[in-house]
């Protein structure tokens, strides 16, 4: 019997490479839909039986989707500061992008399960960490209420329709290869002497590798049903950014580098996140990488890219 295909929406992207790398080491026949000029070595090396540079429509899925076994849905926008520059855009990237993959999966792959990646964006200022799935979702970004938008939408695919579906709410995903956020940001002001960050240094954030992340995101696929279970994606560890700033800083040769805060805050930026990771673990997933260990591991790659 043939092996069903997974699909993997934003396979070019940041999580959607690990994703499909750790689906093909699974045995899986992954197929790559999305944006990006990608040459045909380098997709396969990161698992690709296929790749299709396409937006994520009706009709593309179509022409390249197949009858997958599994979507997980890594494409549309991956940044708060876009969604307040151009609000339309990013609900077009991530509303839009994951009503065409339902509706794909309603009138063409109906034993197909979706696994949408969230963001734990959705919660917006919370009161007490860590924080449960069933903490009321307050969005404080344009980037947060789309998530929550795309979410709802494929929860009521789930009720309506029977689509077999799973949620996971990412919190601070990072790892080598990522060329934006904080740790991007600070490596390249760190080479330039520049030790002055935004906000008090005080925020605290859980750090997730990425790979542990995709392992999530796969075992997502294999909970995937008509309930649409929702889980946290973290490392369930808070730390605040002037830790993980000192610790980075320690990876460069220049003396005295001690990052310093402006005290003004981000625009959509809470001040702490921390998961509950009780859901995600009990589906038999844990995190394995520590904080320290990836940091040292990002500032490494970042000098030899």
């Amino acid at each position: 019997m043939e092996t069903a295909s997974v699909v993997v929406t934003g396979a070019n992207g940041f999580i959607g490479r690990h994703v499909a790398r750790q689906l093909a080491q699974k045995g899986h026949i992954v197929v790559g839909i999305g944006h990006g000029e990608w040459p045909r070595q380098e997709w396969e090396q990161w698992g690709l039986s296929k790749w299709h540079q396409a937006d994520i429509t009706l009709s593309t899925l179509q022409q390249f989707a197949g009858r997958p076994s599994a979507i997980v849905h890594c494409a549309g926008s991956g940044s708060v500061s876009f969604s307040v520059e151009n609000p339309l855009g990013d609900f077009e990237r991530t509303v839009v992008t994951i009503a065409h993959v339902l509706e794909y999966v309603r009138l063409f792959a109906p034993s197909c399960s979706v696994v949408y990646p969230s963001s734990a964006s959705v919660y917006g200022s919370v009161e007490t960490v860590p924080i449960r799935e069933d903490c009321p979702a307050a969005p404080i970004s344009q980037y947060g209420v789309h998530k929550l938008m795309a979410e709802h939408m494929v929860a009521s695919y789930a009720r309506q329709f029977g689509t077999s579906a799973s949620i996971v709410r990412l919190f601070s995903v990072y790892g080598c290869g990522l060329r934006k956020q904080l740790l991007w940001d600070a490596c390249c002001k760190f080479a330039n002497r520049d030790t002055v960050f935004m906000g008090t240094g005080e925020e605290v954030r859980d750090w997730l590798h990425v790979e542990d992340a995709a392992e999530l995101l796969l075992a997502a696929t294999k909970h995937a049903s008509a309930e649409c279970p929702i889980v946290n994606g973290g490392s369930g560890e808070g730390t605040t950014v002037r830790e993980v700033l000192r610790h980075l800083s320690s990876s460069f040769i220049q003396a005295e580098l001690t990052p310093c805060f402006s005290g003004a805050q981000r625009t959509g930026d809470p001040s702490r996140y921390v998961a509950d990771i009780e859901g995600s673990m009990a589906w038999g997933w844990l995190p394995k990488r520590r904080w320290q260990e990836g940091v040292s591991e990002y500032a490494a790659w970042w000098h030899r890219r």
